[in-house]
């Protein structure tokens, strides 16, 4: 069952056509049996569920993008959160980390509401759009290569239904090595190989969007003080200005 959140269900004729592309690629991913270990992992963790959220159907499934059909900025996070997306079926929603980026989101005109909680909490994101590197939550956060290596062509499938991206905010260093994958498999031109770093800022070539790093609103870097809310805000207005540019 597909569950596309407001924003993507808003001026259908206008939209149609990537509409139509992004349901065919969000089929596709939810559909998806690729690597049995996160499948299982997922599915595990449905049925178990979390004492908090033990009256919850978790959505126990891959999780697609979620987001603006015509957006300039491409948000790529790592991983759906074993009882954030894994449970509600929208990455970076019922989470810290989730709160964290659309309180920034918020603040720079990307999302009208700061929280994202449910599916159905009427977010709503304004020229942007959120993917994750991998679609199913790996146990412990970390995928593996051969796991990252065929979600790739879920990443590749989804930006290739987005015809306007101009600037991709990469979320962590495992999201910005994929994202520079995918962008050489698109043309770009990275020697030297643009290192992960908070606030760095890649070009990439005329025909390839702007790639900047941010570090992962993950509880461990927010809570530490090493992603603060001002860090993050410079990171999207940075983005801004570079999206003005293109």
């Amino acid at each position: 069952m597909k569950r596309f959140p407001p924003d993507l269900l808003l001026s259908r004729s206008r939209r149609a056509p990537q509409l139509a592309a992004l349901t065919l690629v969000h089929d596709q991913i939810v559909s998806c049996n690729r690597c049995p270990r996160l499948r299982d992992y997922c599915r595990h963790v449905a049925l178990e569920k979390k004492r908090a959220h033990r009256d919850d159907v978790y959505w126990g499934r891959p999780v697609p993008g979620f987001g603006d059909p015509a957006a300039r900025l491409l948000i790529v996070g790592l991983a759906p959160a074993a009882h954030g997306a894994n449970r509600t079926g929208r990455v970076f929603t019922g989470d810290g980390s989730g709160d964290f980026l659309m309180s920034a989101l918020y603040r720079n005109g990307f999302a009208n509401i700061q929280t994202s909680r449910h599916i159905n909490d009427g977010l709503e994101l304004r020229d942007a759009y959120i993917v994750a590197a991998v679609r199913c939550a790996p146990p412990a956060n970390k995928p593996t290569p051969e796991e990252m290596d065929t979600c790739l062509a879920h990443l590749e499938a989804e930006v290739a239904a987005l015809p306007r991206v101009a600037v991709i905010v990469a979320l962590g260093k495992i999201a910005f090595d994929a994202t520079l994958r995918l962008l050489k498999r698109r043309g770009a031109r990275a020697s030297p190989r643009p290192q992960f770093g908070h606030g760095v800022v890649a070009k990439l070539g005329a025909t390839c969007p702007t790639l900047v790093g941010c570090y992962h609103p993950s509880r461990q870097n927010t809570n530490t003080g090493k992603l603060t809310a001002a860090m993050m805000d410079r990171v999207f207005r940075t983005a801004r200005q570079a999206i003005s540019h293109s």
